[in-house]
């Protein structure tokens, strides 16, 4: 796209000065144009997107499933059935992993590594596995944690979008400005002026 862009001004404009532009408006392109991005990139990051909106509910139903005196496989195989995708695929695989007898630590490690954004709830799980403490109130204040940062985050893009509704309001009314405020004052002065001398 950007090379295309860049050839267009250069054929549009011909010579020297096309040349020139072509390749200004090819290194723009580039710069500021988003890449494009293939179906499984962009499949992987909305599968990410869903797995940290879907993290604090699944926390809370473990504090909860936990806290009942649950197995780790039970609490974790209860939590998936309750959960959509594709949360339900992840802690379905670590039930099944906890259910044939493997050491919880390893599967709730497994999963932090499998998938990025669950290392947050995989890490206290393994913390929680290995003091002996219980989980409950460290995945209860995970998932608080968790709700506070994408109310952060929703409030930031919030507060970003309304700078973006703004900017082409101030690219029209700041040419009015000038031609309607400053333009006459100007001339204005530079009639004074041109009397004066």
């Amino acid at each position: 796209m950007p090379l295309a862009a860049g050839l267009g001004t250069t054929v549009l404009l011909g010579g020297a000065v096309g040349l020139v532009a072509g390749a200004a408006v090819a290194w723009a392109a580039r710069r500021w144009l988003p890449t494009p991005r293939s179906p499984e990139v962009r499949r992987r990051e909305r599968e990410q997107e869903l797995l940290v909106g879907q993290l604090p509910l699944a926390a809370d139903l473990l504090a909860a499933c936990l806290g009942s005196c649950s197995s780790p496989a039970v609490a974790a195989a209860a939590v998936a059935g309750s959960v959509p995708s594709p949360m339900n695929e992840r802690l379905a695989a670590v039930a099944t992993e906890l259910a044939l007898g493997a050491p919880p630590e390893l599967c709730w490690g497994r999963l932090g590594e499998a998938s990025p954004p669950l290392a947050p709830l995989a890490r206290c799980l393994v913390r929680t596995t290995i003091s002996g403490a219980p989980p409950a109130a460290p995945l209860t204040g995970l998932a608080h944690a968790q709700r506070a940062t994408a109310s952060r985050a929703a409030h930031a893009r919030v507060r970003r979008a309304g700078v973006l509704a703004t900017a082409p309001l101030g690219v029209c009314f700041l040419p009015a400005f000038v031609l309607i405020g400053v333009l006459p004052v100007a001339m204005g002065l530079t009639t004074l002026f041109a009397r004066r001398i």
